[in-house]
């Protein structure tokens, strides 16, 4: 799988911290991020979440509560987490632990943001049912 640049940075430890909820990543120069469960599960690269294009994607909701049972590697080049609420199909490759990192406060703002327009909310969960054809998908 191509996709990792030769400059991203990999990560040299990746930590779960279950009582607070973080996930701790560090890299071999000093730089560290703590990224919340609820955060790394809300910006899950998995298809069905993400949608196959712009714009198919599905706001997660309802994450607020989300733990990570447990994270395993993927190869040399990314690690999957296995949530609390059963998902555990996105695979996090280096790079966008990286971005994830990087642009954690801004990337939190914005989903805020998404979810107030959209009158949803971080206590109820609306992306993990059943969609009876409400999802604005036309077949």
């Amino acid at each position: 799988m191509a996709g990792i640049a030769a400059d991203t940075p990999i990560p040299t430890d990746i930590r779960l911290h279950r009582k607070s909820r973080l996930v701790e990543i560090a890299y071999d120069d000093g730089e560290r991020f703590e990224l919340a469960c609820e955060f790394l599960r809300v910006f899950t690269p998995s298809a069905e979440a993400r949608g196959h294009g712009p714009g198919q994607e599905t706001l997660q909701t309802g994450k607020r509560e989300v733990e990570i049972e447990r994270i395993e590697p993927v190869g040399t080049y990314a690690v999957r987490f296995v949530f609390s609420d059963g998902h555990d199909s996105g695979l996090y490759s280096w790079d966008l632990l990286y971005n994830l990192g990087r642009h954690r406060d801004e990337l939190w703002q914005e989903y805020l943001k998404q979810i107030e327009a959209q009158g949803l909310s971080r206590d109820v969960d609306t992306t993990s049912r059943p969609q009876g054809g409400s999802c604005g998908h036309h077949h």
